[in-house]
């Protein structure tokens, strides 16, 4: 999570996630899955970007930027973005193949390795 020095005086709440995944491929594919349902508030803007690990130089990270008028809108907002992150998590878990044989730790943040 990330504090704006300089907050937007209509959207003063903000909050940025740096989700890793294992490949860049799979932080593209989220992204896009992600990307194609708009934001129902008015109240609430977000972005979607890819950005490189430190580590590797490979856009594996999904950064995901929230700004909204009110606390309580940033948290509804999130908290279905949270939700919609989950299934897509799941599905790539489930179906796709780069994804096979690598399991998400519990550790905070979350990493990726083989199982």
């Amino acid at each position: 999570m990330a504090t704006n020095p300089d907050p937007d005086p209509e959207f003063p709440c903000s909050l940025t996630l740096d989700i890793p995944l294992p490949s860049a491929r799979l932080a593209s594919a989220a992204l896009q899955a992600l990307r194609v349902d708009k934001e129902l508030s008015p109240l609430v803007r977000r972005s979607f970007s890819n950005v490189a690990d430190p580590e590797s130089a490979e856009k594996t990270i999904l950064r995901v930027e929230y700004k909204a008028t009110t606390n309580r809108m940033l948290r509804v907002a999130v908290n279905g973005f949270m939700e919609s992150l989950g299934v897509i998590l799941g599905v790539m878990e489930e179906l796709d193949v780069d994804v096979f044989g690598y399991e998400v730790s519990t550790e905070d943040p979350p990493v990726w390795t083989h199982k």
